[in-house]
């Protein structure tokens, strides 16, 4: 279990502690047993990068809502286990709808993917009827369904390139929209959704941070306010920070976005120094999902994720849409 280095700073919310997650006795059998649950059951667990460490490492992917989504549609495992939050195993489930996805805490539910519904998004649209609807990802299915296309942090600006629209209605995270509004010449509305973990950072935790660490980078993940990404020395979904930190010189660096995704840059870089930018940056959802939660799932084969075909249809159509925009870029 990897070292996490916490650089603390005086916030409202406080994080869970380490203390609490090593609570958590025989780790490794508990992995050994998700390993023979695998076997057993012809299973894929998926990870995303904000999971506990333990959990990654009993993944056999893990990644960021993207990559998630690119590698969920192509599984052909009968079952798919989803280590994520709730719209995040609805996506799996949608592009592919002939694999059973199991979501092992079905309490974990995104909060930002809360604050849009159906009604709220026709309202929207009826507003600006002329605007094309780009969805975040950070959503359900039957958001998505009414949406033109979809998006991730790491593909947004490109996605909202890609449309032959002059105005984009873009839901439902405003620190996203404002981001590409400062990256592309069309209008964009924004939604007043956002992340609670992500934007509760402020400019005074990150230049407190800088102080204790005037050679470090600052990564900073789209879903922070303007004021944190304007104090940023780059502004990147969590793959991109993956990335950067690999092929950069730095050899240190402040991270702000959830802590949890320091375990993998840590394990990719151990020459390297990873902090986070503050010790609120804890996604109690994600955090919900351990070990335990994961062998019950798979042991009992519980928590199956289902969208009706008819929400289904208008969800993969916008997933797909956002999945070709990647796929003609790359073969550029």
């Amino acid at each position: 279990m990897s070292t996490i280095a916490w650089l603390l700073i005086d916030v409202e919310v406080q994080p869970m502690t380490l203390l609490e997650r090593d609570r958590v006795i025989d780790t490794e059998a508990k992995a050994r047993r998700i390993q023979e649950l695998k076997r057993s059951l012809d299973a894929v667990v998926l990870a995303h990068n904000y999971q506990w460490p333990e959990v990654q490492d009993v993944a056999d992917f893990v990644g960021d809502s993207l990559e998630l989504a690119r590698q969920a549609a192509g599984l052909e495992s009968r079952y798919i286990v989803f280590c994520g939050v709730d719209f995040m195993a609805e996506t799996a489930a949608v592009v592919n709808p002939h694999r059973t996805v199991l979501l092992p805490e079905p309490t974990a539910r995104c909060p930002m993917a809360s604050m849009i519904d159906v009604d709220s998004l026709l309202e929207w649209k009826a507003r600006h009827p002329r605007a094309a609807v780009v969805c975040y990802v950070n959503s359900s299915a039957a958001v998505k369904a009414l949406s033109d296309i979809c998006c991730t942090s790491a593909n947004a600006v490109e996605v909202v390139e890609s449309l032959p629209h002059d105005e984009i209605l873009m839901v439902p995270d405003q620190n996203l929209s404002h981001y590409v509004s400062t990256r592309t010449s069309k209008r964009v509305i924004a939604y007043p959704g956002y992340c609670v973990t992500h934007h509760r950072l402020k400019a005074e935790h990150v230049l407190a941070a800088r102080a204790a660490h005037p050679d470090a980078l600052v990564l900073a993940h789209p879903e922070c306010t303007g004021e944190v990404l304007a104090l940023s020395d780059a502004v990147l979904s969590t793959s991109q920070m993956l990335r950067y930190a690999a092929a950069s010189p730095a050899g240190t660096f402040l991270i702000a976005t959830e802590w949890a995704i320091i375990h993998r840059m840590q394990k990719m870089n151990p020459d390297k120094r990873f902090y986070s930018v503050s010790n609120a940056l804890v996604c109690p959802n994600m955090k919900k999902t351990t070990l335990d939660s994961v062998i019950r799932a798979m042991e009992q084969r519980q928590y199956a994720v289902t969208v009706s075909p008819e929400v289904r249809e208008g969800a993969a159509r916008a997933l797909q849409r956002m999945l070709e925009v990647g796929q003609v870029a790359s073969s550029k």
